[in-house]
């Protein structure tokens, strides 16, 4: 493939249009390609209308991922009922988790081939059919297979909606966006189990796959007609299938390890160490066929470099210990300050919605200051600080709710940081592809964090106890309060050592200049 030579070529760059050239100048040499060049011709400008109506329906394509990952966890225990079948319940949010995350980087790739239009298409119809099916199963099996094809469409609406957003608005302005799609996504976290339990009690628990058919009609209502006017930057290029496939096969059996290891299976049995030798196996079958394959599905070399191995690194981290946090931190206010299981759902409010707020403000940071990064860098350390006020100090629950929420609103402002400085680190065609392996990477930290945190109170307690979500049920074991606020010491502490690896990535991560309008304008354009 014939490469840019940067001083031999520079006339060629300064010829294309001021937006392109400035690009094509800032990327490295060894990322940009004839064929990976974004297209000569300067795409039409959208109207602030019309960037609207986009950003409006992606947020309510967004919404119904968000929903549908928590909507279901109250209504469990109804679907258990009906079904006569409790033993298989965890399959019915499993199955979903485990597609949606094996599916992220296959649909972040395929928008880069086919486009962001098929690809939302193709994403929302799958997640329409499989909430159907969901709402029509007759037995448990067929509820659990639903999920499954539900999680599909649903793992690919995040990375997708996350590159329209690129091919929409510039790199200096998309992080005010990401911070709005942050806070849906938190929104729909927290209404799912309201939202399920109120169906499940007063409605039918069906209602709530049904709900997701009129709005997932308005939000292709809204956006299809617009998707002809954004730019189009994907490549046709042959499918590495084989690439994708064992890529899909390594997340599951690793997910699958995470999900049943240390509950259904001890951590060193014979079942959980052969999924792991073949998780293993599986990632570097992936690694020797992406080597060696002309156009892999994955390309390595993509993961590389200054900018993006240290953004997944961080993101990862960030959204691992907020999620791991909200996972376990309901047993803690049980067990410590004796909330029912209503009011400790509510007591995770502080860290869900402060999160948004941290990343409002490093949205609102990177479209006007030149050094963006610093907010990030600025955030994480005041988390980190939080973080040992949390780990080390016994504290009224007035008192941690406070510091949780400086923690969360710290931690917040690496998401935005993260997804436009990993898609500004590479050409337009690969966008797609970077953010679906961005999504894909923070899921497996998020699946594994909630698993490190529940082993480290189990080893911390030396007591088996039911965790993550299962507290809430009949003949819980009672855990002391003193040993608990103990055991979490451990559990803060691991959350405070996450968001110092994040701080150290961002800090060592390259800042790039970022593409759009300066300050000034951006100023002028909000008003």
């Amino acid at each position: 493939m014939n490469k840019f030579d940067r001083q031999s070529n520079s006339a060629d760059i300064q010829a294309l249009p001021d937006d392109i050239a400035e690009e094509l100048s800032r990327l490295p040499s060894e990322v940009i390609s004839v064929d990976d060049a974004p297209s000569i011709a300067p795409p039409v400008p959208l109207s602030s209308d019309e960037v609207r109506t986009i950003v409006i329906s992606l947020m309510l394509t967004m919404f119904l991922a968000a929903l549908d990952q928590t909507i279901v966890a109250t209504a469990l225990p109804t679907i258990g009922r009906q079904f006569q079948d409790v033993s298989n319940l965890s399959w019915v949010i499993t199955a979903y988790l485990l597609a949606s995350t094996a599916v992220a980087p296959v649909f972040g790739t395929l928008s880069d081939i086919y486009g962001r239009r098929v690809m939302i298409i193709i994403s929302l119809s799958l997640f329409v059919a499989g909430s159907v099916l969901c709402a029509i199963a007759p037995n448990m099996p067929m509820l659990i297979l639903a999920r499954g094809l539900q999680g599909l469409g649903g793992g690919g609406i995040m990375p997708v909606v996350q590159t329209v957003i690129s091919d929409v608005v510039s790199p200096r302005e998309r992080g005010q966006y990401q911070a709005y799609f942050s806070s849906v996504w938190m929104v729909g976290g927290i209404l799912g189990p309201v939202i399920g339990g109120v169906f499940a009690e007063h409605l039918h628990w069906s209602m709530i796959f049904w709900i997701n058919l009129p709005l997932a009609a308005a939000a292709l209502a809204l956006l299809l007609p617009k998707m002809k006017k954004i730019p189009v930057f994907h490549r046709k290029r042959k499918v590495d299938w084989l690439g994708g496939i064992l890529l899909m096969a390594a997340a599951v059996v690793f997910m699958l390890v995470l999900t049943w290891g240390g509950t259904r299976f001890p951590w060193l049995s014979p079942t959980v160490l052969a999924m792991v030798g073949g998780a293993v196996a599986l990632a570097v079958s992936f690694v020797w066929h992406a080597r060696r394959a002309d156009e892999p599905f994955l390309p390595l070399p993509l993961l590389g470099g200054s900018v993006v191995p240290f953004g997944l690194m961080a993101g990862g981290c960030a959204l691992g210990a907020i999620t791991g946090l909200t996972v376990q931190l309901p047993l803690y206010y049980e067990s410590v300050y004796h909330l029912t299981a209503s009011e400790a759902g509510l007591a995770l409010i502080p860290l869900a919605a402060v999160s948004t707020v941290g990343a409002a403000v490093a949205g609102r940071t990177m479209a006007r200051a030149k050094h963006y990064k610093r907010v990030a860098i600025i955030g994480t350390s005041w988390a980190v600080l939080c973080g040992l006020g949390l780990t080390l100090a016994t504290l009224p629950l007035w008192a941690l709710l406070t510091l949780m929420a400086a923690f969360a609103l710290g931690l917040g402002t690496t998401f935005p940081v993260c997804v436009v400085s990993v898609q500004n680190s590479v050409s337009r065609p690969q966008v797609g592809t970077i953010t679906g392996a961005l999504n894909f990477f923070r899921s497996l930290m998020s699946s594994f964090t909630v698993a490190a945190f529940a082993a480290i109170l189990l080893i911390a307690l030396g007591t088996d106890i039911p965790l993550a979500g299962e507290h809430h049920a009949a003949g819980a074991v009672a855990i002391p309060a003193d040993d608990m606020r103990h055991a979490f010491r451990y559990v803060f502490g691991a959350a405070t050592a996450l968001m110092t690896i994040a701080a150290l990535c961002l800090i060592a991560m390259e800042e790039r200049p970022l593409a759009g309008p300066s300050a000034k304008q951006s100023v002028e354009m909000a008003e």
